[in-house]
């Protein structure tokens, strides 16, 4: 889809309206102590286990989308990450990491907005499926490396598996191809800017999400 006033692609009108968002979600404190090794393996362990309740938001209703004329282009099951997440979950927290699963309150409303774009206004699920999964295959990919050396984790496995993508063969076409998706997203008119809010907003709740991983260590010990 093309901005009819510019002529800009929409894959490119979104990476410009949320460059602010984005920005701000990536150089957060909570991100910047973890990945420059100020916080343990600990802290890993409870990003990864939020992590799991924004993609079981996610992943629930993707059957049900993946026939839909907006959404369905979206839905890939080599994107899948649930069962990657919980491989993660159960080798860096052991057998009752399902027990020790609790949301903060940003991902109890990160998720809880992701389901409710799922199943009333596919356009927003589109954005928020945008802004995870194309950010797990590019950003993402950072995030698995330095954990790999802080941790001592096994190269693409246990404890990173959800950031491989062992079923896409090429991320950076599939990734191209993902935007080309984007650029035909059957959007016009005031849907357009509605659209590119809720992507704003998908990545404001990915901040709310680090802001409060942050307070919750800012007591911890620094290495």
């Amino acid at each position: 889809m093309l901005d009819t006033e510019t002529g800009t692609p929409f894959s490119t009108l979104i990476r410009t309206a949320t460059e602010q968002q984005h920005n701000e979600a990536e150089h957060s404190t909570f991100m910047s102590d973890m990945l420059h090794g100020r916080l343990g393996v600990e802290a890993f362990y409870r990003y990864t286990s939020q992590l799991w309740f924004v993609y079981a938001a996610l992943e629930k209703h993707s059957a049900a989308l993946a026939s839909d004329p907006v959404a369905g282009p979206f839905v890939k099951p080599e994107l899948n990450r649930l069962a990657a997440l919980e491989a993660d979950l159960a080798y860096l927290g052991g057998e009752n990491w399902r027990a020790e699963l609790t949301a903060l309150p940003a991902t109890a409303a990160y998720a809880a907005r992701i389901e409710e774009c799922a199943t009333g206004w596919p356009a927003g699920y589109v954005v928020h499926h945008y802004t995870r999964y194309l950010g797990d295959l590019s950003g993402g990919q950072v995030i698995r490396g330095t954990a790999e050396k802080l941790w001592d984790l096994p190269k693409k496995g246990d404890g990173v598996r959800f950031y491989v993508f062992d079923e896409i063969g090429n991320p950076a076409a599939f990734k191209r191809d993902y935007r080309e998706a984007l650029d035909q997203l059957p959007v016009t008119g005031d849907e357009i800017e509605r659209v590119l809010d809720e992507a704003r907003l998908a990545f404001t709740k990915n901040t709310d999400l680090f802001r409060e991983l942050g307070e919750e260590y800012a007591a911890a010990p620094r290495g």
